[in-house]
């Protein structure tokens, strides 16, 4: 384990290479399902891999990657792939549609909406995750309640409104807040769609995972034309949802040699690090005000069919302070040379952030060699987000905050 200041890591000497029940829902079939409903959604297109030729050249790199999710439906983040399918399979369950139908049109025909009646989902979010969801409902036709937790962004609650859902920020931090939406939900008959499990509480969780593994399939299809594939996938976690999601997929679909997973977290809320650390095989909570700037990461408990998948298959897990996040900002927004330009929120940033102050010093040289990062290296970052806080953004890039 390394403690400087800036980052902290533990390594994983044990990663796994056989199969085991946590990867059953990354089955090729369900992933067929999950991939063929979205692209049914009007107006579907792939969203951008950039290539950053100049940036892995200086970093002594063969070439990174940036799937580029801030085209995501015009939503500016990923987080409406889960949302989105997760409101499609419930409602599909709800009427015993076969996971073949499952289909934008079919959803939101005149007879599944007379079938299905009346549904309010509930969810407690930090900004992205209750936009998506909001918007997937009221694309359907169903409506939305949304939590925040205290300090969440003016411009975010306002975003979720505009997707005609109801929402209200709380004064309690995020974990908090999603035992908020649950008691609502349950007190108001509403369906609560948190991306994030417990003990009695997964089906709907897993349903979210399913759904962003279309971001990781269209990533592999396209580096898959260029005759690539990655040998490293930087992921950011908050409860690990997301991070799982592409750690189990790549595990379960891609042939012959996996790509090295590591995951980074903010130091304020980084209980996968600390679930890490500990080293029992048990996940373990961050408790406190979770104050970072990676807002869409301040989580403090793991989600309980995330953890094992991340504990499992990951190489390295990462602790970062906010400067790294704001640093992998300000890389993407000003390119080297012809590389393009990328505007990368707080959370969608810390990878590139931490892959320069990896390869771009010899200060964190163990990191490096542990990972096996070289000149032969190709990886594949995930930007999560643009600029969902647009005021946060411009006081980072431009250096006022």
């Amino acid at each position: 384990m390394n403690t400087k200041s800036e980052i902290k890591y533990v390594l994983n000497n044990t990663v796994k290479i056989e199969d085991t029940e946590f990867l059953d829902p990354f089955k090729s079939e369900a992933m067929n399902e999950v991939y063929s409903f979205h692209k049914s959604y009007p107006g579907y297109e792939p969203t951008p891999l950039w290539s950053l030729e100049n940036l892995s050249s200086k970093l002594g790199l063969n070439s990174i990657y940036v799937k580029d999710e801030s085209y995501r439906f015009g939503l500016n983040a990923f987080k409406v792939l889960g949302g989105s399918y997760a409101v499609a399979k419930y409602i599909s369950q709800k009427i015993n549609l076969d996971g073949n139908k499952i289909t934008f049109e079919t959803l939101k025909s005149k007879v599944v909406n007379e079938q299905v009646g009346d549904i309010t989902f509930v969810t407690a979010t930090d900004g992205n995750h209750g936009r998506g969801m909001a918007w997937a409902a009221n694309q359907l036709g169903y409506k939305a309640v949304v939590f925040m937790p205290k300090g969440s962004a003016i411009t975010r609650l306002e975003n979720i409104k505009k997707e005609g859902a109801m929402a209200e920020i709380l004064d309690m931090n995020y974990d908090d807040a999603v035992r908020y939406a649950k008691e609502y939900a349950d007190k108001n008959n509403g369906v609560l769609l948190q991306d994030t499990a417990w003990q009695g509480y997964e089906e709907i969780p897993t349903w979210i995972m399913q759904g962003y593994t279309t971001l990781i399939q269209e990533a592999v299809e396209q580096l898959s034309e260029r005759g690539e594939k990655p040998t490293h996938v930087l992921l950011q976690a908050g409860v690990g949802s997301f991070a799982s999601s592409v750690v189990g997929y790549l595990q379960k679909n891609v042939v012959g040699e996996k790509p090295i997973s590591i995951i980074l977290e903010p130091d304020k809320a980084d209980c996968i690090y600390k679930s890490a650390k500990i080293g029992d095989g048990h996940p373990h909570t961050v408790t406190g005000e979770l104050n970072t700037i990676m807002a869409g990461l301040a989580c403090g408990e793991p989600s309980t069919i995330s953890w094992p998948i991340l504990r499992d298959y990951s190489k390295m897990y990462v602790s970062c302070e906010d400067h790294v996040a704001a640093l992998g900002m300000r890389i993407l927004g000003n390119p080297l040379q012809n590389d393009p330009s990328v505007v990368s929120g707080e959370s969608g940033a810390v990878g590139i952030g931490f892959l320069k102050m990896v390869m771009g010093s010899g200060e964190y040289k163990g990191i490096s060699e542990a990972l096996h990062l070289d000149e032969t290296s190709k990886v594949l970052i995930i930007n999560t987000e643009g600029d969902t806080d647009p005021e946060n953004y411009r006081k980072i890039v431009w250096g006022t905050l």
